[in-house]
């Protein structure tokens, strides 16, 4: 009775994971299917020409980040239309920060001008009161190439990020000498990171 309580559970989990690797093929299969000429750039048809952003713009909260191929394409959404009625925005006239490239991270100026700083921002370039607090690991969160420069109200702030994670994931040591966006204004932090690989 046990062997063969045994044998059928094995049977089971056979036909399960046989099940799920045939599945797998057949949703990409018909991903292929949709991704036809013509059919908009989504996350599921990527590499699709065709991307029209007012589309996205126009129909109330009904896309999120995750609806999109790269970030360039959400932020071309939140250009057509700054009220951002998908509240895409991540803050400061920029779109869903941790997609992948293609990047657009210009901030959007209508939103980047109505922008309030709240009373537990960190300090940055749209919140740069040096009497603000300042979060190293807030602009590590999407531990891609979401932040530039601009978003940081010093160079000592850029540099203290560039010490925090020596990998660099936001690309702020462009000539790899170990210092961070040295164009930014002071206060300043020009002792060098070494840096990680990453």
């Amino acid at each position: 009775m046990l062997v063969l309580a045994v044998v059928a559970v094995a049977l089971g989990v056979t036909v399960f994971v046989r099940g799920g690797s045939d599945a797998a093929p057949r949703a990409q299969k018909s991903n292929r299917e949709l991704c036809t000429p013509g059919t908009p750039r989504t996350v599921l048809c990527p590499d699709n020409k065709t991307f029209d952003a007012k589309e996205y713009a126009t129909h109330g909260d009904a896309f999120e980040c995750i609806n999109f191929a790269s970030q360039a394409d959400a932020q071309a959404v939140l250009r057509a239309n700054p009220s951002d009625p998908n509240h895409l925005d991540d803050g400061g006239g920029v779109a869903c920060r941790g997609l992948p490239e293609p990047r657009d991270a210009e901030p959007v100026p209508q939103i980047a001008q109505q922008f309030k700083c709240g009373p537990g921002e960190t300090r940055s370039g749209l919140c740069p009161q040096p009497d603000r607090a300042f979060e190293a690991r807030y602009f590590l969160r999407y531990g891609n190439d979401a932040y530039d420069c601009p978003d940081f109200a010093s160079q000592a702030d850029a540099q203290a990020v560039l010490r925090f994670a020596p990998t660099d994931p936001n690309h702020l040591d462009g000539e790899r000498k170990g210092i961070a966006c040295p164009d930014l204004p002071g206060p300043k932090d020009v002792k060098p990171v070494r840096r990680g690989t990453p």
